[in-house]
């Protein structure tokens, strides 16, 4: 079977990082575009590190678009430097890349990906959804041109990590978030649920330092600042698999195990639930029985060897 293509829309950080690694050495999917937003950091530097890794792989033929500045409603409100480094990929140096191999911005690029290859294009997306929401005002004809869409982001019963309810990539552009969950197209919700509960370890990040290959050499060295912070959730150094758990389901690398097709809804109120994903997960005592509508498959518990097959994975580049 042929690879499929894929566009990755991210905002650059330790964990975005290394979803793209492995979408690199993913022989499913083949990398058509990648479109940068502010989250973790700004979009113009997620877009440095983005070209900067791509340059590390020896994959400088991929198109990279510099994506939104500031969510749909207010700005941007700055990165995260405590989790992800003050350069987004932990503070070390990797070498000077070429300028991005495009003059569209990430919406753009979008649309011209789905016109390019209708039917075909598939979306991850794992940083805040502004992009795609300007793709989809831009173009609303875009859901039937999109294959489908995997989207690393909210909570569904677990507690959210920026407030009591909310996951980050929703929280900061819950306007976006909400476009794009209610569009016709087939959408694969990978929350807090399932990625919270897949962990790289510390003897992952050593056998990533130790691989003599410059590009898992260079996730086992920003692994450092991205451990420290876990250590107060785990209570052991090792981090979540947030993106590179949702790029594994995306190609199908990694099954979920419980992924009901549900209705979702974003809270994008100003209130204490802003940036709530709301799924409705009625129903868990009989299966799930099908809700007519529903589009967005919420994946609440995969495999346990995700991590063992990331790194795997990750150690062939």
């Amino acid at each position: 079977m042929p690879a499929s293509r894929l566009y990755y829309d991210c905002d650059t950080g330790i964990d975005d990082s290394m979803a793209l690694a492995y979408l690199l050495a993913s022989p499913e999917i083949r990398l058509a575009g990648i479109g940068t937003v502010s989250g973790n950091v700004d979009s113009a530097q997620a877009a440095r590190n983005t070209l900067a890794l791509l340059h590390l792989a020896g994959r400088d033929d991929i198109p990279v678009a510099v994506g939104a500045a500031d969510p749909q409603a207010g700005t941007y409100a700055g990165p995260v430097p405590h989790i992800h480094g003050h350069n987004g990929i932990g503070d070390i140096a990797l070498p000077d890349a070429a300028p991005p191999r495009t003059d569209l911005d990430a919406a753009d690029l979008i649309i011209q990906l789905a016109h390019s290859h209708p039917g075909e294009l598939r979306i991850l997306t794992t940083g805040p959804l502004t992009n795609i929401a300007e793709a989809l005002r831009r173009d609303p004809r875009l859901p039937s041109l999109v294959a489908d869409i995997t989207v690393m982001g909210g909570a569904a019963r677990h507690s959210g990590n920026v407030s009591p309810v909310a996951e980050a990539n929703i929280h900061n552009d819950p306007e976006a978030a909400a476009q794009v969950l209610a569009a016709p197209w087939d959408i694969t919700l990978v929350p807090l649920d399932v990625t919270l509960a897949h962990t790289l370890e510390e003897t992952d990040r050593q056998a990533l330092l130790d691989s003599g290959r410059p590009v898992p050499a260079a996730l086992g060295a920003m692994l450092e600042v991205y451990f420290d912070f876990y250590l107060a959730t785990y209570g052991r150094r090792c981090c979540a698999l947030h993106d590179p758990l949702a790029a594994a389901v995306a190609v199908g690398a990694v099954a979920p195990t419980l992924a009901p097709v549900v209705d979702v809804v974003v809270d994008a109120t100003g209130g204490p639930g802003r940036g709530q994903t709301i799924c409705d997960l009625r129903g868990a005592y009989l299966g799930f029985p099908p809700q007519p509508g529903a589009r967005c498959r919420v994946v609440l518990e995969a495999g346990p060897d995700s991590a063992a097959q990331l790194l795997k994975r990750l150690l062939t580049l």
